[in-house]
């Protein structure tokens, strides 16, 4: 594996690198770290103002066909865009669940008259998207969603809930997942709708979490409605199209986020160095370990990204999966035991970062407690790795109705 920008990549780098300093300066300068990881809710407006400054200059969905107003980058032209917006600490993306999920999806499986509808606003940065998957008894386990849309003349009526809505409160469109054949066993009867969420019979009630925040939502359905047409894919062939937004959900970005990571990281080593934990041989290796686990990560993401063919993630995005969100996990523990004692002390007034003050390190410990869960817990991941990757028998399930 060539690690090495090959020219016209290397010509790449130069632009993206040389526009995010250009950039990311006067009143956009103020956004620069905003919104990562357990602060989401940070800098809304600037953030959304940036969006829309990244679209009018064509620096969203870089990876998408020209056809659609991409810049039809090469994979490893997307991944240099996500490593040079970390490393310019770019604020975390408003639209990344149009960019990242739903516009891709649409683009694979969506009819012409929804491309036409909903990518360029995607695009543009001005209308955002929630995922509507979870459910309060089927996170992990999607197939089992229960909340129902019954067709209406040329309507589609939902009833139900869903649960761990990101971003719920700040968007216009949901991609919904829902039973359509409530006859049908488990992964048969599901439908892949889009939903507008301004309107009667839909209430997000944020949910608080650990740190004080609300990014995370519940979703109450009770009589939502969406038009005949805006099922992607066909009716009751959901499951297919939702394995599809799964894999797109697990691409380049991922590297972005393995910067954010080393960021993290070297926080924790500096930390360590000023208050003379460093001389500790024991904490000394730690450091060293968690640094060799995130140069292993980016190499083994770097090998996997051979492009999405197909609707389901490859069994190696569950290696991925099962390895960050363990690596980020032990980097919380890690960052509190470097500070000692003085993690148990909340931290000085910083502005918008909740109902209370958190130091780096104790965000970095509460928010990461999460990441072995969402998207994915570590169990599923294990399955899949064991049923697909070493081709175990798969683990007994209640048989479906």
């Amino acid at each position: 594996m060539d690690l090495r920008d090959s020219p016209e990549d290397a010509s790449f780098r130069a632009e993206a690198r040389s526009w995010l300093e250009s950039n990311l300066t006067g009143e956009f300068a103020l956004a620069r770290g905003l919104g990562h990881a357990g602060s989401q809710h940070e800098g809304r407006d600037l953030r959304t103002a940036w969006e829309r400054h990244l679209g009018s200059a064509g620096w969203t969905c870089v990876g998408w066909p020209e056809q659609w107003g991409g810049r039809g980058a090469t994979m490893s032209q997307q991944v240099i865009w996500n490593e040079e917006y970390a490393r310019a600490d770019g604020p975390a993306r408003i639209g990344v669940m149009g960019e990242g999920l739903i516009g891709p999806t649409l683009i694979a499986y969506g009819t012409d008259e929804q491309k036409r509808r909903f990518l360029e606003p995607i695009r543009r940065g001005t209308e955002m998207w929630c995922q509507g998957y979870s459910e309060p008894n089927a996170g992990s386990d999607l197939a089992s969603v229960q909340t129902r849309a019954v067709r209406d003349g040329d309507e589609w009526v939902l009833s139900g809930q869903k649960v761990w809505t990101s971003y719920a409160q700040w968007s216009e469109w949901c991609f919904v997942v829902c039973r359509t054949d409530p006859e049908a066993p488990r992964h048969k009867g599901l439908s892949y709708l889009l939903v507008p969420m301004d309107q009667p019979g839909i209430e997000v009630r944020p949910i608080r979490q650990i740190m004080g925040t609300s990014e995370f939502n519940e979703v109450f359905f009770d009589g939502a409605r969406t038009s005949s047409d805006m099922v992607v894919g066909e009716v009751n062939d959901g499951w297919r199209v939702a394995l599809a937004t799964l894999a797109f959900e697990r691409g380049a970005g991922l590297l972005g986020d393995i910067l954010q990571f080393r960021r993290q990281l070297d926080h924790v080593m500096e930390t360590a160095q000023k208050n003379g934990r460093s001389a500790d041989p024991v904490m000394r290796q730690r450091v060293a370990s968690m640094w060799g686990r995130l140069f292993v990560l980016r190499l083994n993401v770097l090998r996997s990204l051979t492009g999405i063919d197909g609707p389901a993630a490859s069994p190696q995005a569950s290696i991925a999966k099962l390895f960050w969100s363990n690596w980020h996990r032990d980097l919380g523990e890690l960052a509190l035991d470097v500070e000692g004692n003085e993690a148990t002390v909340l931290g000085p007034e910083t502005g918008d970062r909740g109902s209370y003050p958190l130091t780096e390190a104790q965000r970095i410990f509460l928010f990461t407690r999460a990441d072995t869960i969402y998207g994915g817990s570590n169990e599923i991941q294990r399955n899949i790795i064991g049923e697909r990757v070493l081709g175990l028998p798969p683990e007994p399930k209640a048989a479906s109705r």
